[in-house]
């Protein structure tokens, strides 16, 4: 078809590349950073959880090691996860303890009896809101059942007491001690996922512009990898609002995690067009029972149109307002004229074009692009990967 034409307004599909290369860096660095804070706090609850396990009242001062254990429990990646994983961890352990109470009426631990726990433990962790308590619903009957021996009251008083300080414990320090904030990562996220998206229209105009078929076709495979860094995309946003429930740091890192749930479904909207912009003109390529063709003249100026919504997309990470709204004003003329000129003109080359469906999703991309946009976007395409 069209002949290769160098991309030079600035955003060089090898400066993309670059910035994608560093933002996935500083993802990983940013995911990595959480990771050892939760194992220095992790080691510091169980440290002092087992420190001060000794001094519990009565009987509970024999089980010192369910403390720690308890401490580990309850530490989550956040604040309000710790609470709600301690919480259920006692509920679950509080209802296999019974259970261990109400067999012992069946006598002496017996391959009978532990099978009965087992099998009812494990009915028992059906229960709705249970969540990570779950399992310990039949670890516990087992444990009292089978450790506790003799005397089961001890035992279960000691095991869900100290369990219960080491909990509290992982909970305060998870609150005291530098509460995490994923709100990096999920920036980063974000900024990496548009940078993609950009560089796949990128590529895709610069496939058009080739001699057909295209010499380089990775772009025609990444339509799952888009979808699957969407995905990732929403549990990095997930994770941070996740992170500021409970949060006394939120107050001091404030941050409106809501404008993040809009960029991601706006990002979700435009994965959508580009996974199908990607399929259409893979098919136009590849497919041999695919009737569709891009007619002649249509290339160039198509290719321009994929490449100039490329650059708004690039622009919201790296440009000021004023060259946003440039860009995207240049866009917006070329998907519209271009579009005036499909309709003006007489096409009919003994097979339907493709023009028009590309052309229909870069519109589509283009109401999303624009400021409040994603807030207008109302056709009848899915949202995206969830």
């Amino acid at each position: 078809m069209a002949h290769e034409k160098e991309h030079v307004d600035g955003a060089h599909p090898s400066r993309i590349r670059r910035l994608g290369r560093a933002a996935a860096g500083s993802v990983s660095a940013a995911l990595l950073w959480p990771r050892l804070q939760l194992a220095t706090k992790a080691a510091i609850a169980a440290g002092l959880a087992f420190f001060i396990a000794p001094f519990m009242p009565g009987s509970a001062a024999d089980y010192p090691y369910y403390a720690p254990l308890g401490a580990l429990v309850a530490m989550y990646e956040n604040v309000s996860g710790s609470m709600r994983q301690g919480f259920q961890t006692l509920v679950g352990l509080a209802i296999g303890i019974g259970l261990a109470f109400v067999l012992f009426s069946l006598g002496d631990p017996s391959p009978v009896t532990v099978a009965i726990v087992m099998g009812l433990g494990v009915i028992l962790a059906g229960l709705p809101r249970i969540g990570s308590g779950s399992d310990w619903i039949p670890t516990a009957a087992l444990l009292v059942l089978l450790v506790g021996g003799h005397n089961p009251d001890k035992f279960s008083f000691g095991y869900l007491f100290q369990m219960g300080v080491g909990v509290c414990v992982g909970i305060v320090v998870n609150l005291l001690v530098f509460p995490p904030l994923h709100f990096k990562a999920a920036a980063l996220s974000l900024a990496e996922l548009r940078l993609a998206l950009a560089q796949q229209l990128w590529d895709m105009g610069k496939a058009l512009r080739e001699n057909w078929p295209p010499e380089h076709e990775d772009w025609s495979r990444r339509s799952e990898a888009l979808a699957g860094r969407a995905r990732s995309v929403r549990a990095a946003v997930q994770k941070a609002d996740a992170s500021r429930q409970a949060n006394p740091r939120r107050r001091l890192h404030p941050r409106d995690v809501e404008a993040d749930y809009r960029d991601l479904r706006d990002l979700e909207r435009l994965t959508f067009h580009i996974q199908d912009v990607t399929q259409v003109l893979s098919d136009v390529i590849w497919a041999t029972d695919t009737p569709f063709v891009i007619p002649d003249g249509y290339a160039e100026p198509l290719a321009e149109a994929m490449t100039l919504v490329g650059d708004v997309l690039r622009a919201a990470e790296e440009e000021e307002p004023q060259r946003q709204a440039e860009l995207i004003e240049e866009a917006d003329s070329a998907v519209k004229a271009f579009t005036a000129r499909v309709a003006a003109e007489d096409h009919s080359v003994g097979a339907p074009s493709a023009v028009e469906s590309i052309l229909l999703s870069l519109h589509r991309m283009m109401r999303v692009a624009k400021p409040g946009g994603g807030n207008r976007e109302a056709d009848a395409a899915p949202a995206g990967p969830s």
